[in-house]
């Protein structure tokens, strides 16, 4: 199992800067591809970023390229989403996730194997 804790949310003023962490127990964690997604008040689940088991490959949604950066550390059993420029529009619960496919499941998040509780990220204007 990998069960997920996230930290590191927060409020903070467009421009600013945050830092979310995701901690994962569990001695299987460099397997899984790990991620993270975002729901605002109102709307659907999206998609945000993921990166590879081995951290080689990353990918990212159109509107956080180039402001966010996701990264793990193996040996410390963690991912990070390192989020600059923060816009109001980025006001979301951020949940981790892990999967140990690249597939389809990294679309919607449906079928995800282990999903984080969230952690509240709200950007004022």
């Amino acid at each position: 199992q990998v069960p997920l804790v996230e930290s590191g949310g927060g409020l903070v003023q467009a421009g600013g800067s945050l830092r979310l962490s995701c901690a994962a127990s569990g001695r299987t964690f460099s397997f899984y591809a790990m991620g993270w997604f975002r729901q605002a008040p109102g709307k659907e689940r999206e998609f945000v970023a993921r990166i590879s088991s081995s951290g080689t490959t990353t990918n990212y949604a159109d509107s956080v390229k180039g402001r966010f950066t996701i990264s793990r550390d193996n040996a410390k059993n963690t991912v990070y989403l390192q989020m600059n420029s923060l816009k109001p529009e980025d006001t979301a619960v951020y949940y981790c996730a892990a999967d140990r496919s690249w597939g389809t499941v990294w679309g919607t998040g449906y079928g995800m194997e282990y999903w984080g509780k969230g952690t509240l990220v709200t950007v004022s204007s």
